[in-house]
């Protein structure tokens, strides 16, 4: 068997999953909000940078991740895989509640300082302010869309997935067109329902706007985003020849490249609102940088450099739910400098890196080291072969 007849797993997909995982950790994380460098930025509204890339690259991968996990029940609705499904939407999604909770109560028990109140009453008042947590978030996305496909794929014909695909994204474009979608403002449909049915106390509010990146009615068009990743896996999995499955990601994700860029004409590229641009561009992005990878990983073999990778990509869930916990502990645990109290994160970026390196440079320093931190973790798991499945 040649090189290019591997196995049918990839270790390239693993890498592309390592690389947008630490991708997110380092975008998520920057020693100050107001100094970050352009590309590690997202764009305002309309727009695409190189962070707008990373979470749908994720999903994507996710999407055919769940063609190879439910190949095992034969796409098959029984009591196993239907228990399968919603055991881990359930487990992601409350993941996310957790993050959000914890979050929450750093900022709650913060708030109270000023109050005359004991310690016990406070941190009380702190862990139980549920009437102001955020319902949606990443995770919860995951969950939502990875349910929703599973399903899908489970209970329809797969020759039908393109068809359910296209037609949510024009359903999706014409609710945008003609509910002010594509307008900066709570005027937005967007807006507009995800306020009635979440309320704003559970929304995040950008700009002082409530237009949840993660929303409710946004996640629709990720539902499809996921699926392109589904069909994509098919195609990836009908074949193991590494050529072919290189030659079929690549010409799809052409395709899915260009159409996303020339209708962004008449319908911008956002990831805020996900508009079907976005999904079209980003999963053709994503689908084309994987035949990269499968060039060059599986095909000609060059391996070494992306071990780095690996040791995020076989536990990115969990690496990535350590790094937001890391991240609000590092942001709210106090400590005594020059007779002050600081926080770590702000010890670290504005008293050990920031004198030294500038504003900016001593920022993404910060989230460099806190993403080589995280990989520590991550590559003594690898190492140990300890896979934590979420």
């Amino acid at each position: 068997m040649t090189q290019a007849q591997a196995s049918s797993r990839l270790l390239s997909l693993d890498v592309l999953r390592g690389i947008t995982i630490a991708g997110m950790i380092l975008v998520n994380n920057p020693g100050s909000w107001s100094y970050v460098y352009a590309p590690l930025g997202h764009a305002q509204w309309h727009g695409l940078t190189p962070t707008d890339l990373v979470f749908p690259f994720f999903m994507f991968i996710m999407g055919i991740s769940t063609y190879i996990s439910l190949r095992k029940f034969n796409f098959e609705w029984n009591k196993t895989s239907l228990f399968k499904i919603l055991k881990r939407v359930f487990v992601i999604f409350l993941i996310g509640m957790g993050i959000a909770w914890l979050s929450l109560s750093f900022r709650t028990y913060r708030s109270l300082s000023g109050e005359e109140m004991g310690f016990f009453e406070r941190f009380f008042q702190a862990i139980t302010n549920f009437g102001n947590i955020r319902i949606l978030g990443v995770m919860q996305r995951l969950a939502l869309c990875y349910g929703a496909s599973a399903i899908i794929a489970i209970s329809v014909k797969h020759k039908y997935i393109p068809h359910i695909i296209i037609t949510t994204l024009v359903g999706y474009f014409l609710l945008l067109i003609f509910g002010n979608g594509f307008e900066f403002s709570e005027q937005n449909i967007i807006s507009i329902i995800d306020r009635a049915i979440l309320g704003t106390n559970h929304m995040y509010r950008d700009s002082g706007l409530f237009l949840d990146p993660e929303g409710l009615i946004s996640t629709i068009p990720a539902i499809a985003h996921v699926l392109i990743g589904f069909y994509c896996g098919k195609l990836i999995m009908q074949t193991k020849d590494n050529n072919l499955r290189m030659q079929h990601l690549f010409i799809a994700g052409a395709i899915m490249t260009f159409a996303g860029f020339l209708l962004s004409y008449a319908c911008p590229i956002n990831k805020k609102i996900w508009s079907p641009t976005f999904v079209l561009a980003t999963c053709g992005l994503a689908a084309t940088l994987l035949a990269l990878l499968i060039w060059i990983i599986d095909i000609k073999g060059h391996k070494r450099w992306s071990v780095f990778f690996e040791s995020f990509g076989v536990n990115p869930l969990f690496i990535y739910v350590a790094a937001a916990v890391f991240s609000i502990l590092l942001g709210n645990i106090f400590i005594t400098y020059a007779g002050e109290p600081i926080a770590i994160k702000s010890f670290l970026y504005s008293i050990c890196l920031q004198p030294y390196l500038g504003d900016y440079f001593a920022s993404f320093i910060y989230a460099v080291l806190f993403v080589g931190f995280n990989w520590i973790i991550g590559n003594f798991l690898y190492k140990k072969q300890i896979y934590i499945k979420i």
